[in-house]
């Protein structure tokens, strides 16, 4: 079965840093696109970045625009999302997604990726 496993979530200070890692258990991942969301207490999951199979596009949420990076390292069939500039607005669970086909112009969106992981947990605390 198809795993997408995150991890390196953790709590964090306002300011600081983190990495998450998306490691996908079949190297067919390799030519997917990925993304990642994230869902916070009471709210609906919501768009973060995305990154195309080869790494050379991505796209990013106004809200951690300039702040995190996603990245692919297709060898490790893996996706990462460096996140900096900490806020406490991004305490959520973070969520990584892919699929064969994301349609560009609907990349931010929930129903375009059919697989997903179980979550990680970031807490930024003030």
């Amino acid at each position: 079965q198809v795993q997408l496993v995150e991890s390196g979530g953790r709590l964090a200070q306002a300011g600081g840093s983190l990495r998450l890692s998306c490691a996908a258990s079949e190297r067919s991942f390799s030519n997917y696109a990925m993304g990642w969301f994230r869902q916070a207490p009471g709210k609906e999951r919501e768009f973060v970045a995305h990154i195309n199979w080869s790494g050379t596009s991505t796209a990013y949420a106004d809200s951690v625009k300039g702040r995190f990076i996603i990245s692919r390292d297709n060898a490790k069939i893996t996706v990462y999302l460096q996140m900096n500039s900490l806020k406490p607005e991004d305490t959520a669970v973070y969520y990584c997604a892919a699929d064969s086909f994301v349609r560009t112009f609907r990349a931010r969106e929930v129903s375009e990726y059919g697989y997903w992981g179980q979550g990680t947990q970031v807490t930024v605390s003030s």
